[in-house]
């Protein structure tokens, strides 16, 4: 009896480990990350590459490779474990609304650790590798001013990308400045917003969190919170000399 079951044993092993080891390459697999079912494409031009990040409570992304560096923007708090390959997982806390920078080329797991939805808006930089050999200097790298009902946090800049943080109470308003170059806007709570530009007038907007807005540069205006609730969107300039491509 004992012989029989040894003599099925080695019949069967090498099939159980042939099976293992593609249950295990299966796992880890890597996809390019527009083709990962958890990050949406919502705006790609040659300067920036948008994507709408949403995992279910106790959901994974499948393993993706960043070939870019990134910034991306959270929505609602959140617990995620950061497995990139290669590494230990690294446990994330993240507040709604935190901004961070990443490097690029890497490949990783975001698995979400809450019990509610794990959302950001990520922002590849496809012109990392030309910004960071770029001469522009931007006049301030981390600033914090204040204004009537509204703050601007100038956090970081990264690869030749200034990012802001805005705040603004009901009516409150960006003084009057000057855009050099392109920029995107990345609502964080739901906007309207009513920019006055100078010789063009009120152009009116509504937001939802998480949408995108790519604009261009070359423009002077103010910015009012028209809402009846606070306004928290994220600013991306881009170097002036972005206009002329």
């Amino acid at each position: 009896m004992l012989e029989f079951l040894y003599m099925r044993i080695r019949l069967f092993l090498p099939a159980l480990l042939l099976l293992s080891l593609t249950l295990i390459a299966q796992t880890v697999q890597e996809v390019e990350i527009t083709a990962e079912p958890h990050h949406h494409l919502v705006l790609e031009n040659p300067y920036v590459r948008v994507f709408y990040v949403d995992a279910p409570a106790g959901q994974a992304t499948l393993m993706h490779r960043h070939r870019h560096d990134y910034i991306f923007v959270t929505l609602g708090d959140s617990h995620v474990s950061n497995e990139v390959e290669g590494w230990k997982p690294i446990d994330l806390t993240i507040k709604d609304g935190e901004t961070r920078f990443a490097p690029g080329d890497f490949a990783h797991v975001a698995r979400n650790l809450a019990k509610t939805p794990f959302r950001n808006v990520t922002i590849e930089l496809m012109q990392d590798a030309e910004q960071r050999k770029s001469p522009y200097k931007w006049d301030e790298e981390r600033a914090l001013h204040v204004f009537n009902k509204g703050t601007q946090d100038v956090m970081f800049v990264k690869d030749g990308v200034r990012v802001s943080e805005f705040e603004l109470q009901p009516g409150g308003t960006v003084p009057s400045h000057h855009h050099n170059g392109p920029h995107l806007l990345v609502a964080v709570t739901d906007l309207e917003l009513r920019s006055d530009v100078d010789g063009q007038g009120p152009m009116p907007g509504k937001f939802k969190a998480g949408e995108v807005k790519w604009l261009p540069g070359d423009y002077t205006h103010t910015l009012t919170n028209t809402g009846k609730s606070v306004a928290k969107f994220v600013i991306l300039e881009f170097p002036p000399s972005a206009n002329a491509k």
